[in-house]
């Protein structure tokens, strides 16, 4: 199968067996039949392209409408449009959702979004007011994806790639921080934020973080989310 569709297929698991699909053409159909002696054909409905915008929904938190440009904000929302790219998340997930519900409690001021993704969080929060707003995420489409969605909601956003567990960090009001619970643990030590707001991790997980005391915790679909303010 690499072989024959080196670009790629899919692995179906069935009836305690798996099967590999390949999305291809009759040509592509013909060569399966020569190299395994037999295949399946079915028929792909014409909208297969568009069939993935169905898992980015638009969702509302407080005055702020988020979801992708496919979908239409409402006239009285403060619209954070987000296309997703090559990064994760339009906005939809509970994680991010409970992030900027702790967002909308603080004082604004100075933000840093650590893994930033698709920027959802930087944007958000320059809607909301704060600034200046920066962003960190080691991979550099999250990066290009942030700058691409900040330019399009017309907003500035400081996005830079960094390994938010070596560089150096940005001296701020606010901290966010949609990482898994270890990584947040180990990058608490190295902020520079009198305000931590943490998700990415099940309400199992521990809420006591190294430099920081707890405040308060949200929870949503199997997601936690707290908000922490710096020990004196």
């Amino acid at each position: 199968m690499l072989e024959l569709f080196p670009e790629g297929f899919e692995e179906v698991t069935a009836d305690g067996s798996v099967e590999l699909v390949a999305y291809t053409d009759s040509g592509g159909e013909e060569r399966l039949w020569h190299a395994f002696g037999g295949a399946r054909a079915e028929d792909v409905a014409a909208d297969w392209r568009d069939r993935w915008k169905a898992f980015h929904r638009p969702v509302r938190i407080g005055p702020l409408w988020i979801g992708p440009p496919w979908e239409q904000a409402p006239p009285e929302a403060a619209a954070v449009v987000i296309e997703p790219g090559r990064a994760f998340g339009t906005g939809a997930h509970p994680t991010t959702q409970l992030c900027v519900e702790l967002l909308l409690g603080l004082d604004r001021g100075s933000l840093v979004d650590l893994g930033c993704g698709s920027g959802v969080l930087s944007v958000a929060g320059r809607k909301l007011g704060f600034d200046p707003v920066f962003a960190r995420d080691l991979d550099e489409h999250a990066i290009d994806a942030t700058l691409a969605n900040a330019s399009a909601n017309g907003v500035d956003v400081e996005a830079v790639v960094a390994d938010v567990l070596a560089a150096e960090l940005p001296r701020t009001d606010t901290a966010v921080a949609n990482i898994t619970r270890p990584t947040l643990e180990a990058l608490a030590p190295r902020l520079r934020s009198r305000t931590l707001v943490g998700s990415g991790y099940l309400p199992s997980e521990a809420a006591e973080l190294t430099g920081y005391r707890h405040v308060r915790r949200l929870e949503r679909d199997g997601w936690a989310a707290d908000l922490y303010e710096a020990a004196e």
